[in-house]
């Protein structure tokens, strides 16, 4: 196989010129061996789709380069950081976006979108636009980092904001962008139907069918607002309408095919998925292969309001729900432990549910993984003590899917069948 068959990252963010447009590292899911053991029609769309991606990462190498060669500089300088992202409110009236202040931005959000047509996480856009020989991601480490990525409601974001000063003010610039952006969101697509945390493909866990953080969740959520005509996605042409009605339905059928079995029994889903076989795999040393109770829960509430009502997800939601009314965790009550960290100890008397974040996909049973030595611990407690605590490894939002959302579902379900 050649060595052209599959993307590779850049050397690092800060790129020198002497190595801006060198050959990125190795993927390490979607690895030859195991594209070349694909059957015939898979491998082609996944040679097709690992050569764009590499196209794409060398191209962007490239003009990163050209801008620094030209402003006189050795390397590029990362993008000003921000430790919070950029979101806007989903219930945010039209109106909002033809506020003058927003001009502003609309330039800056162009000036960072990547030549791809993503954008990077964490940017801090109020330092201003990005200029030449600037990168536009603004992550350190090894690596073309982030660079673009549907992480932490990432790109997902940028669009709806520019779609939403589009239709407000007819910008046709903010318009563009927009197109761009959804276009980019079409590309980064998985022949299966799945989508990674980073496109251009970025080698690692970023490989990965991504759930974590909704963030395959907000991709369709976007594409089917605008697959719909919902009012700030007024100005898409049909074309793109249609395609992105085709995306969702992909990534629909995706999910059905990779709700984890345990004993032939189907559960929920994991927080990433293998990009081939659709295993749930690890990303940190916190985030092991396992069943997801968070952003299973958001999934199946997604199914419930907005997928199709056909035999395959009736039975993929009934399943799910099935797992998360047999898998409450009570007894519990939140408190700080005297280091200040959040903690979960017995209380008979509590009147609290969780779900753990994190299920063993071969017992079932909650799993409350180190993040800084990997270990898996049987309760949140023997984790705390040993480790640092950097998110909650406990959700209570399969409450609201049992509690809300089921009654609505089973009223929806009643109207379709007349």
């Amino acid at each position: 196989m050649s060595r052209l068959s599959f993307p590779v990252i850049l050397a690092s963010v800060a790129v020198s010129l002497a190595h801006a447009a060198d050959e990125p590292r190795p993927l390490r899911l979607l690895t030859p061996e195991r594209i070349a053991a694909l059957s015939d029609s898979e491998r082609g769309s996944w040679n097709a789709y690992l050569e764009r991606s590499r196209e794409r990462a060398l191209a962007e190498g490239r003009l990163l380069a050209e801008e620094c060669r030209a402003a006189g500089n050795e390397t590029s300088q990362p993008a000003p950081n921000r430790s919070s992202e950029f979101e806007i409110d989903g219930d945010t009236p039209l109106d909002w976006f033809s506020k003058p202040e927003n001009r502003r931005l609309v330039e800056v959000l162009i000036s960072y979108q990547t030549p791809t047509g993503g954008w990077s996480k964490a940017v801090d856009y109020e330092k201003g636009p990005r200029s030449p020989g600037t990168h536009w991601t603004s992550q350190k480490g090894a690596g073309w980092h982030y660079c673009g990525t549907i992480d932490n409601r990432t790109t997902t974001e940028q669009i709806q904001f520019l779609a939403g000063v589009r239709t407000a003010t007819g910008d046709e610039a903010a318009g563009s962008a927009a197109l761009k952006g959804i276009d980019y969101l079409l590309e980064a697509q998985y022949p299966n139907g799945g989508w990674p945390q980073v496109y251009p493909v970025e080698s690692g866990y970023h490989e990965a069918v991504t759930l974590n953080d909704n963030a395959m969740l907000h991709v369709m959520e976007v594409l089917l607002d605008l697959a719909e005509v919902e009012e700030s996605y007024a100005f898409v042409d049909a074309e793109r309408r249609a395609a992105a009605r085709s995306a969702v339905d992909r990534g629909i059928a995706w999910l059905l095919a990779a709700q984890v079995r345990i004993d032939g029994n189907p559960t929920v889903w994991g927080a990433q998925h293998d990009p081939l076989d659709s295993a749930p795999v690890k990303a940190r040393a916190k985030e092991p292969p396992s069943l997801s109770g968070g952003e299973s829960a958001e999934m199946v509430k997604f199914l419930m309001r907005r997928g199709p009502v056909t035999p395959e997800v009736i039975a993929a939601i009934e399943s799910a729900v099935k797992w998360f009314e047999g898998n409450r965790l009570t007894g519990l009550r939140k408190t700080k432990n005297e280091a200040g960290k959040t903690d979960y100890v017995p209380d008979p008397e509590s009147k609290e549910v969780y779900w753990a974040r994190f299920y063993d996909l071969g017992t079932g049973k909650p799993i409350f993984p180190g993040a800084d030595d990997g270990i898996l611990y049987p309760t949140h407690a023997e984790m705390a003590a040993k480790n640092k605590v950097a998110y909650d490894f406990m959700s209570t939002r399969p409450r609201d899917l049992l509690e809300k959302e089921v009654p609505r579902w089973k009223m929806r379900l009643e109207k379709e069948r007349g």
